[in-house]
């Protein structure tokens, strides 16, 4: 391989965005995962995204043994430095051929190289969309993360153990915009207000 499938950079930039735009006043706001504040959610970001620049760097240890459920995360004081900077490490990490191959690790888990970059996107698709409805912003995903966590999300579907990662699925209609298919397959109501 000598072009990574997917560049995640377009992806973690309206990431890195979103969360700019995110207010003091907002870190306490209720998001669509029911245990996470805004501020869980910018420090569940954070946490993975360093965890996925490491499982694509194949430097594996406590940033990619840790299993997300292992604590409720925080954002912490430094997150508006911290958080641009190891987003756009995520992204070049993966920018190398090498990280989509071989084997890695993340959440503790050991999967194939394509398959955790698969798991990247969907988790910076998916939470970016969090944090912009708990924010109150207009969402517009890179097409192409998008496309690749609605197809990583669909091969899924079946899959009886999917419901203890995701929750069930949300049906959405067939003529529904792709991103409210995705947002229903990942198991949240696309219609979800704070």
């Amino acid at each position: 391989m000598t072009v990574p499938p997917l560049d995640l950079g377009p992806q973690t930039r309206v990431i890195a965005l979103l969360a700019e735009g995110v207010t003091d006043e907002q870190l306490g706001h209720a998001t669509p995962c029911p245990a996470y504040a805004v501020r869980h959610m910018l420090g569940h970001l954070l946490g993975l995204s360093a965890a996925f620049r490491d499982a694509g760097r194949k430097d594996l240890g406590a940033t990619t043994d840790t299993p997300p459920t292992d604590s409720l995360p925080d954002a912490g004081p430094g997150w508006r430095e911290e958080l641009p900077k190891v987003l756009d490490e995520l992204a070049e990490a993966w920018r190398d051929p090498a990280a989509w191959t071989g084997m890695t690790r993340a959440g503790g888990v050991d999967l194939p190289g394509e398959i955790a970059a698969a798991v990247a996107v969907d988790e910076l698709l998916v939470h970016g969309w969090d944090l912009a409805v708990a924010t109150g912003r207009p969402y517009d995903p890179d097409p192409a993360a998008l496309q690749a966590s609605y197809d990583f999300l669909r091969a899924s579907a079946e899959d009886p153990s999917r419901d203890a990662i995701f929750g069930p699925i949300v049906p959405v209609p067939d003529s529904a915009p792709l991103l409210d298919r995705t947002i229903g397959l990942s198991g949240r109501d696309p219609g979800w207000t704070r």
